[in-house]
């Protein structure tokens, strides 16, 4: 027999166990679209790392340290929640300030004693590498992938978001894209996912 609470568990496991809570995260910017069952930011990231491993070399970056980059790059939002970037002018945003302040601290939280892990999120977070800049295109392309699949699979009310009165359909996340993206690679792969989306779109 032992003493020890069932309910407890080794604490260098907690960082691990809070961490898994990105596969319950719902990605804010579809479920204000009214997406119906939308991913998981835990989905998103898979969805980051799938095309950095195709594309890395291609784009000539390093594959292996671009990946690190990849599978970290949104792990603070296991505790921040995901913070939905807008480009609709009429609705209230989040501060920037704010809110790498949060991810900063929640980040150190989530990967402490795993150094070379919060060395690549916080290399993704400066964008001051080649790696860093082309696996933010890639988070950047994924969103727009993943709204040609909700275009195609008639996933959300064209008419029923208030949240985003300005733009038709799933626009506005076009709309916010394209001016953050880095890279020629990156424009590139956009492009072709935009023209994708309005081709569904008609």
């Amino acid at each position: 027999m032992t003493d020890e609470d069932p309910q407890e568990s080794d604490p260098a496991l907690e960082p691990l166990l809070s961490a898994l809570a990105l596969k319950d995260e719902t990605r804010t910017g579809w479920q204000l679209r009214g997406v119906v069952a939308p991913e998981s930011v835990a989905a998103h990231s898979w969805g980051v790392a799938y095309l950095t491993l195709l594309f890395a070399e291609q784009a000539g970056v390093d594959p292996d340290r671009a990946l690190r980059l990849a599978v970290v790059h949104d792990v603070a939002e296991a505790e921040t929640g995901d913070w939905a970037t807008r480009a609709d002018e009429t609705v209230d945003s989040y501060d920037p300030a704010e809110k790498e302040a949060a991810e900063t601290a929640a980040a150190a939280d989530l990967l402490a004693g795993f150094e070379h892990a919060h060395d690549a999120w916080a290399e993704y977070e400066a964008r001051a590498t080649p790696e860093a800049r082309f696996v933010k295109d890639m988070d950047l392309v994924d969103m727009c992938l993943q709204a040609v699949v909700y275009e195609r699979e008639d996933r959300y009310e064209p008419g029923d978001a208030e949240a985003f009165a300005e733009y038709d359909h799933l626009d506005e996340f076009f709309a916010t894209a394209e001016p953050r993206l880095n890279t020629e690679f990156g424009r590139e792969l956009f492009e072709a996912a935009k023209e994708a989306y309005e081709a569904v779109r008609g």
